[in-house]
């Protein structure tokens, strides 16, 4: 069994990969903003302002993930903001990477969340795969930076980077505050409603980094979404079927969405879709494929 380090461990998908791998048997501890236990786990304090790491932490360590940062779309992206949500997500490897150089040892992996956001916020018929260039706007400048975080770990040991798209988790993420909405009846398309919108089941998410833990055959970007991927229309209705809810024809303005929170309607508003066929030709199979079905399985 494997001793795994993970940034961001207290997160959506930290909490769900860490419960996955301990079931397995696997030692798991967490980098931190405050040393101590939680849930079981022992976490080690990493400070991002300071610049310091808790050497112990690396300690006979086999893999570290690395999947910390601050919410995309918790506040407006101010020029303060987009710095915070790119330092979230780059000062950590690169505290890590200055450690592990300092003690000669290098884990024999180094897994990262990334972003489909990398392909840059709009709307096209073009089907992103991971040989696309990346884009030039604000939530793509986000994703490239955070990517070239942590590239300099390919020199060192085996690399991969998941680009996950939008998670379905129960009471969590989206579907949460989505959910909400559409709970009070007013599920309704966003903007024109024809944006795509990959997804993924927060259970095949946990297997796509399973995989790339477990396969040394695993290297360099891919993204990780369903096959099934509805434009925003379909998605908020088959949400409000999945509820029991009215479903609104009227689509909420974007105009009016841009007038609540600023840019980051960009990616609320636009949307591409993105093909998964390099990791699943790397062995990854999807349980989930149905956006009905997941739904139904997370709303139940």
């Amino acid at each position: 069994m494997a001793t795994i380090l993970i940034t961001g461990g207290s997160g959506l998908i930290g909490t769900h990969l860490t419960a996955a791998l301990k079931t397995e048997g696997h030692s798991v501890r967490w980098m931190s903003r405050k040393a101590g236990t939680r849930d079981g786990v022992r976490a080690f304090a990493l400070d991002l302002e300071v610049g310091t790491v808790d050497k112990a932490a690396l300690e006979g360590v086999d893999h570290i993930v690395h999947l910390a940062g601050a919410g995309i779309a918790d506040k407006r992206w101010s020029k303060t903001r987009v710095q915070e949500l790119i330092g979230s997500r780059t000062k950590g490897p690169e505290l890590l990477y200055s450690a592990c150089e300092r003690r000669g040892q290098w884990p024999k992996s180094f897994i990262s969340a990334a972003g489909i956001g990398y392909y840059g916020a709009m709307t096209s018929e073009h089907v992103y795969t991971e040989d696309d260039t990346p884009g030039s706007d604000t939530i793509a400048r986000i994703s490239v930076a955070w990517e070239e975080a942590v590239d300099k770990w390919q020199h060192r040991t085996r690399l991969v980077k998941l680009r996950t798209s939008v998670v379905l988790a129960r009471n969590a993420g989206a579907l949460k505050s989505l959910g909400r909405i559409a709970r009070f009846g007013l599920a309704a398309p966003i903007g024109s409603g024809r944006q795509v919108m990959p997804w993924i089941h927060i259970d095949d998410l946990v297997s796509a980094y399973r995989l790339a833990l477990n396969d040394d055959r695993l290297r360099g970007a891919y993204n990780v979404a369903s096959s099934d991927q509805p434009d925003n229309r379909r998605f908020m209705r088959t949400l409000a079927e999945v509820l029991h809810r009215p479903f609104i024809i009227p689509s909420v303005p974007g105009f009016t969405l841009r007038l609540l929170v600023g840019d980051v309607a960009d990616v609320l508003l636009n949307g591409s879709a993105v093909s998964g066929r390099k990791l699943e030709a790397a062995g990854f199979t999807a349980h989930h494929r149905e956006l009905r079905e997941a739904m139904a399985d997370l709303c139940s």
